[in-house]
């Protein structure tokens, strides 16, 4: 299920924590329903691996992971865990393939949060990892905040959680510091010291969640997280659908992952989430492939790739040209034919004119009873400066 770069057969693969991360943005909650929900959308778009939850929390938490883990989805079903064995016992009571073990590693947190030592945070962290190998996990081990921590405490870190069974290291840019060309080199320096797959897992505080997870698999991540619509913490983590196009349409990656379903996945997510899925929102909002603008509108119109990167339908959107203030007679021309109405040059520009004037009034592009009418109005101007 992995996107595999079509020039050097490199292999990405995509794993989404929407149930987790997605779900503890401030004052997001997802009801049961809802969690399988987006967990079953995920696996049949292509997804592969699902992090679905914590189940330590217990209660509804722990019954939603459970219901997942049942459905033998297509992707790996992962849980989220302290570094700490009762956590583990808990992920493998639900059923999950695979578990995230996630410690602190900059001094920051080592200090100022666990109040402990780097000793400590390998000890217990060899601990959990090995317990849960014992127990048939897929392990990834998170080094929270991992972009300030020491670079080299993060080489011994990971090449202990190696010796101790881990599958993968999970890259935490916990608060969104980084920028695309330090990740990018933060990255390669680590996968060349251990050759260990790592995970990109970022953070939009700059809002550069997007390009930091594409530099660092530029600089050798073999995995990606992300949420849908970007949801997450604060500012939220890397946008699923923004990721996957941008490996795909710009990096030329492939694989069998259906983009169709990306704008039904945000629109379900956005209201389960209860946020709002902003008109423009890169890949699947409104705006993608609304054009208004006169020149762009006539250039769409002309051949949709002049002003378009990809086709709506590869995201599940449809092609809009809007009327309003900065419309065109093309666009005018081109609405009107939706109504069976050919306009001439003289006439096109009399409802243009009358179009700009009302957008302006109202503060707004017009809708198509409001251009009936408009078109009713320039038909009696006309009738009555002929008379």
């Amino acid at each position: 299920m992995s996107i595999i770069n079509l020039k050097d057969g490199k292999e990405i693969f995509i794993v989404d924590t929407t149930l987790r991360d997605g779900e503890q943005t401030a004052g997001v909650v997802f009801a049961n329903d809802e969690k399988v929900a987006i967990a079953s959308m995920l696996s049949d778009l292509g997804v592969d691996q699902l992090e679905v939850g914590i189940p330590t929390m217990g209660g509804d938490e722990k019954e939603a992971i459970k219901r997942i883990a049942k459905r033998n989805l297509k992707s790996s079903i992962m849980a989220w865990n302290r570094a700490v064995i009762k956590d583990i016992e808990q992920s493998i009571d639900c059923g999950v393939d695979a578990v995230a073990i996630s410690i602190s590693v900059s001094d920051i947190h080592i200090q100022h949060k666990l109040k402990t030592s780097r000793e400590w945070v390998l000890e217990n962290m060899v601990k959990s990892v090995e317990y849960a190998k014992k127990n048939g996990l897929y392990v990834s081990v998170n080094g929270e905040d991992a972009s300030r921590a020491d670079r080299e405490f993060l080489i011994k870190f990971i090449e202990t959680a190696k010796e101790a069974g881990a599958d993968r290291f999970r890259y935490c840019d916990t608060v969104g510091i980084m920028e695309p060309f330090k990740i990018c080199r933060d990255i390669e320096y680590l996968y060349e010291k251990t050759n260990f797959d790592i995970e990109m897992h970022t953070h939009n505080d700059f809002g550069m969640a997007t390009a930091n997870a594409i530099a660092g698999i530029r600089g050798g991540a073999s995995h990606v997280g992300v949420t849908v619509n970007g949801l997450g913490e604060r500012a939220g983590n890397a946008a699923l659908e923004e990721v996957l196009m941008a490996l795909m349409f710009v990096y030329n990656y492939d694989g069998k992952i259906d983009t169709t379903m990306f704008r039904e996945v945000s629109e379900y997510v956005s209201r389960a989430s209860g946020r709002i899925l902003p008109a423009w929102k890169a890949i699947v909002g409104d705006n993608m492939f609304a054009h208004e603008s006169g020149i762009h509108a006539d250039g769409a119109i002309k051949n949709p790739k002049n002003y378009e990167a990809f086709d709506p339908g590869i995201v599940g959107l449809e092609r809009q040209i809007v009327i309003g203030k900065h419309s065109g007679k093309a666009g005018i021309i081109n609405k009107f034919k939706e109504y069976g109405i050919d306009l001439d040059d003289y006439s096109a520009q009399g409802v243009l004119d009358l179009v700009r004037s009302t957008s302006v009034n109202l503060k707004r592009s017009l809708f198509d009873k409001e251009l009936v009418q408009i078109y009713k109005e320039f038909l009696r101007l006309k009738s009555a400066n002929i008379n």
